[in-house]
């Protein structure tokens, strides 16, 4: 997965708005407030609630 340093800084959780953190082994951004996992198809985030899954 490659998304840049500087846009992980801004990315938030749809959801709730907490910052994400990339989960380089599973191709994922995690939530660190509620925990939702959204994936990353070809480098690009789907930052869609529906599209999400729960831990």
């Amino acid at each position: 997965m490659k998304i840049d340093d500087w846009l992980l800084e801004i990315l938030a959780c749809p959801a709730c708005k907490a910052p994400l953190r990339a989960e380089q082994e599973a191709d994922e951004l995690a939530c660190t407030g509620c925990g939702l996992i959204y994936p990353v198809r070809d480098d690009i985030p789907v930052l869609l609630v529906d599209e999400a899954r729960k831990p």
